[in-house]
């Protein structure tokens, strides 16, 4: 690593990802070198570009979240890869680590932390916001929901929170109503419940 840092942004949301560009810009001695937008894209953009860290959304169209992880992982072992999500679950840092994750952190972190945060990785290889660090010294070890995709998480999360129905959480993610009631078959299935009141109860332990 030379005296600037190269990064890539990966974010499905535009505006998101142009605003952390430019925030990313105006930290000295950073530089992005590349952006996308979905998966095949991000997968792509690391096998030709030579960068230092990837900041990386998760629900990503395209190559699912782990598998990507890995992926750039096997491409470029020497890049670092830190998540940046909306998303702060136990269950979904943990297996983001274990895919190969370097660091976690929530979009609401500021321009200061950001570039705290970049070095660190880059010196120590590791980081978590310490709200992500808290949760996870303290997480219910009863929650069973470790193998939900995050496809399945914000599916589970739209059924029960929103108060959408399968054809509107279709129309919202543009897929099919007969694609929305797989993933809930699926996820009920993984959670061992069998109707939609123990759906809930089991989506409160998780989603908090």
């Amino acid at each position: 690593m030379g005296n600037t840092i190269n990064i890539i942004v990966a974010d499905d949301h535009s505006l998101f990802r142009t605003g952390l560009i430019r925030m990313l810009t105006t930290i000295p001695g950073l530089q992005v070198i590349g952006e996308a937008g979905d998966g095949d894209a991000t997968l792509a953009l690391v096998e030709k570009t030579e960068a230092d860290l990837i900041t990386l959304d998760l629900s990503m169209p395209g190559i699912s979240d782990m598998a990507l992880i890995k992926e750039i992982r096997r491409i470029r072992p020497h890049m670092k890869v830190l998540i940046v999500s909306m998303h702060d679950e136990s269950f979904l840092v943990k297996q983001t680590l274990k895919s190969g994750a370097n660091g976690y952190i929530t979009k609401n972190c500021t321009p200061e932390d950001l570039e705290s945060i970049i070095k660190t990785i880059l010196k120590h290889g590791r980081y978590l916001a310490p709200e992500i660090a808290t949760n996870l010294a303290f997480e219910d070890e009863e929650q069973d929901a470790s193998n939900l995709t995050t496809r399945e998480l914000e599916i589970l999360r739209m059924i029960t929170q929103s108060g959408l129905s399968l054809v509107e959480i279709g129309k919202t993610l543009k897929v099919s109503p007969k694609t929305v009631t797989s993933h809930k078959a699926n996820i009920m299935a993984k959670l061992n419940v069998s109707n939609n009141l123990e759906l809930i109860k089991k989506a409160q332990t998780i989603l908090k």
